[in-house]
């Protein structure tokens, strides 16, 4: 794939949540090859310091990772407020982390239920309520949500999961307005049915991927990659006067 280079990324602080594996990997790896300064959060913290490891060989600095779950709002804060000490202020924060665990309509407890929404939705808000001031000082920046196509199609197997990704559409359209008159920019990246390792490992046989492809315009499967370079765009001044609105990326199936 192709790369671009957005020049305003260059030296520009990134925190990223969920950074050490799939869709989130590539976001880190994307924005350490602008030449951004990259933090990120992550479980895995054995993935997460393979791939700090393995950008260190580039020419520039390794990506600050710290081991976090995002459902400790307290430690999440806390983890963004050591990256604005350690690397300047935030000017890009992506919320990636998810959990797309598979779950039955008549199984599903309340337990279950509220933590789903605690890993997929709740922690964009307070994400978003943690950076805020850090880029009111710098008179803009750029929240990007990751939601998902599923809440689009109405996807069945996680309701508790497409019922996290509408929500972060929704979230999304109310920060851009509640933020937008200090220059700050909230968007959803959308993707659709992404290859990623666990996917492949877990959920995607030969027959439900023919099924996808079956339903998208484009017939090629998607790529962490795809998702990363339309990161990029959203969080570069290439879209500054993008805001409050979900980029779909599916290969035309929702």
């Amino acid at each position: 794939m192709n790369t671009v280079f957005y020049p305003d990324l260059a030296d520009c602080c990134v925190f990223i949540t969920g950074g050490a594996s799939g869709i989130g990997k590539a976001l880190v790896t994307a924005f350490h090859q602008q030449g951004a300064k990259v933090a990120f959060i992550d479980c895995q913290q054995q993935l997460a310091e393979k791939l700090c490891l393995d950008l260190s060989a580039g020419s520039n600095p390794a990506p600050f990772f710290q081991r976090c779950d995002v459902q400790d709002i307290d430690a999440l804060q806390q983890c963004i407020a050591r990256v604005a000490t350690t690397l300047g202020p935030i000017k890009v924060l992506i919320n990636n982390a998810g959990s797309d665990q598979r779950h039955q309509f008549d199984q599903l407890k309340v337990a279950d239920w509220e933590q789903s929404l605690n890993i997929n939705l709740r922690p964009h808000f307070f994400t978003a309520q943690a950076v805020a001031q850090l880029m009111r000082a710098q008179q803009g920046g750029s929240i990007i949500n990751l939601s998902s196509n599923s809440a689009l199609l109405g996807l069945t197997g996680y309701p508790a999961y497409v019922a996290a990704k509408a929500g972060i559409l929704g979230l999304s359209k109310a920060l851009a307005r509640e933020l937008g008159p200090a220059g700050i920019r909230v968007n959803s990246l959308v993707p659709g049915w992404v290859m990623t390792e666990k996917q492949q490992q877990l959920w995607a046989t030969e027959q439900a991927v023919a099924e996808c492809l079956s339903q998208q315009a484009l017939k090629q499967t998607i790529t962490e990659q795809d998702i990363a370079a339309a990161a990029l765009f959203l969080a570069s001044d290439a879209s500054r006067m993008i805001t409050g609105q979900a980029l779909v990326v599916d290969g035309g199936r929702a």
